[in-house]
């Protein structure tokens, strides 16, 4: 169980803190709450019961965990498919799991192929930019809290601590 202040994932709306836990009335039975303030979405207020299954939830990565994320950049297998349907929908589903290492295989592997295609004057198609910033979204909001860094300080950190080759 959660406890007030801490930080969590909440499904896709991303880093939350818990402001409280209230119990309400439901019928005859009692039902424990968490309140959720989503921390980069201001006037949202989110109450989820604490045993819900429905949604992810789960506690935000720490600092060293972050660390461990970004030494492992370089050696990330890259995940492209042909394939745009079935590609779209296991970058979906990567997105959806809330697993960090997905969403950096996904930004890994889209930029490499943005790259790959700008080299020969070709665009990348606009569902792979999509899934590309939402799991940058994602994933730098997460580790900006585990930081305590804004989102926009992300990238430059990776930049500057990851291993070069």
């Amino acid at each position: 169980m959660f406890k007030v202040n801490d930080y969590i994932i909440y499904g896709s709306t991303g880093v939350c803190q818990i402001t409280d836990i209230t119990t309400e009335e439901n019928g005859n039975d009692e039902i424990q709450y968490y309140v959720l303030n989503p921390v980069y979405q201001d006037n949202l207020i989110i109450k989820v019961p604490v045993n819900s299954q429905s949604v992810l939830m789960r506690p935000i990565i720490t600092r060293d965990e972050v660390e461990l994320l970004i030494a492992g950049m370089p050696e990330i297998e890259t995940i492209w498919i042909e394939d745009m349907r079935e590609r779209r929908n296991i970058y979906q589903a990567a997105l959806k799991s809330g697993n960090t290492n997905e969403m950096a295989k996904i930004i890994k592997t889209i930029h490499l192929e943005r790259e790959t295609r700008n080299s020969s004057g070709k665009k990348l198609p606009m569902t792979d930019e999509n899934m590309m910033n939402a799991a940058e979204k994602q994933l730098y909001q997460e580790i900006a809290t585990a930081l305590n860094i804004s989102p926009d300080a992300v990238l430059p950190y990776i930049l500057e601590h990851i291993p070069q080759d």
